[in-house]
């Protein structure tokens, strides 16, 4: 069952509300810890605890445990070519929640970013056929032969950007880690899927032996560090409208190379597919870049606690 169907567009859509809360309140939260690039070899580690132990950073958590259920639903009944380029969305979420709490009014210029962004993502999986794929191979036993290939390409592209980010200022690093951050999403997104595949086809017992939870696990806590490591680098419009382009358009590829997700094929349909991404891209890189995110103002500070 991988079509869009309404179930999955009610669970992806609401994961992407739980994740949005969970951005703005985990993006505050990373105002108010040490700053990573403190002097000290211990400067990540003291980070990382005091992230922990932070009020704002557990309320994020909590509610990406609403997300993350909801993701996993939307990924078993859906193809991650569909699930994964909804969860754009969030930039809408989170442009609603910054005006909320500004008590500012959404302006013109955010609507029509808005309306081109959801004009590219219906066109994607309308002319794409993302919206109901055609899946040729088991669907309980994808083909993982390209997975250590993909999947040692994504570790070095993301271990390449967090090193390079920690040479660069604060206005370079920050897109450079939301790269890293996209990256990671979307390889978790496809792990949750696969995880979610040896349960049902296996049984729960075999899934705690299996090498895709345990691979999840990692990758769901680099998401995490990493996420953090972004929001503290620099405003959310540097770092969120790049990790949400990054994380649809490399699982959408996942989609293809290891769950067999055939899209539509033909120049007409492979030209409008790749002409409403570039579409969505831009919204929202637009969006992101014209938003009144409202940043923590904590950030100057630099509490502990």
């Amino acid at each position: 069952m991988s079509g869009t169907s309404p179930a999955v567009l009610a669970a992806a859509l609401g994961a992407t509300g739980f994740f949005s809360l969970a951005t703005a309140l985990k993006h505050r939260s990373a105002g108010q810890t040490p700053d990573v690039r403190g002097s000290g070899r211990w400067s990540l580690g003291r980070f990382v605890l005091a992230t922990m132990r932070h009020r704002l950073w557990l309320a994020g958590i909590g509610a990406d445990v609403g997300g993350v259920v909801l993701q996993v639903t939307a990924l078993h009944l859906g193809a991650l070519a569909v699930v994964q380029p909804l969860m754009i969305t969030a930039l809408l979420f989170s442009l609603v929640l910054n005006h909320k709490v500004a008590r500012t009014r959404v302006s013109k210029r955010e609507v029509a970013g808005g309306v081109v962004l959801v004009a590219g993502l219906v066109g994607f999986l309308l002319v794409s056929g993302a919206s109901s794929p055609r899946i040729t191979g088991p669907a309980h036993a994808p083909d993982h032969r390209p997975t250590l290939v993909i999947g040692l390409a994504a570790v070095v592209l993301t271990t390449l950007c967090v090193v390079v980010a920690r040479q660069l200022p604060r206005s370079g690093s920050a897109p450079l880690l939301g790269v890293a951050v996209g990256l990671t999403y979307a390889c978790t997104a496809a792990l949750i899927k696969a995880c979610s595949d040896v349960a049902l086809s296996v049984g729960l017992v075999s899934l705690l032996t299996s090498w895709q939870l345990y691979l999840l696990i990692l990758a769901g806590a680099t998401g995490l560090v990493l996420s953090q490591l972004a929001f503290q680098a620099g405003p959310l419009r540097a770092s969120l409208p790049v990790t949400a382009t990054v994380d649809p358009l490399v699982s959408i590829a996942l989609g293809v190379l290891v769950y067999d997700e055939h899209l539509r094929p033909g120049s007409a349909s492979v030209a409008g597919s790749v002409a409403c991404l570039v579409a969505l891209c831009l919204a929202a890189i637009y969006l992101g870049r014209i938003s009144g995110v409202q940043e923590a103002p904590e950030r100057l500070a630099v509490p502990t606690g």
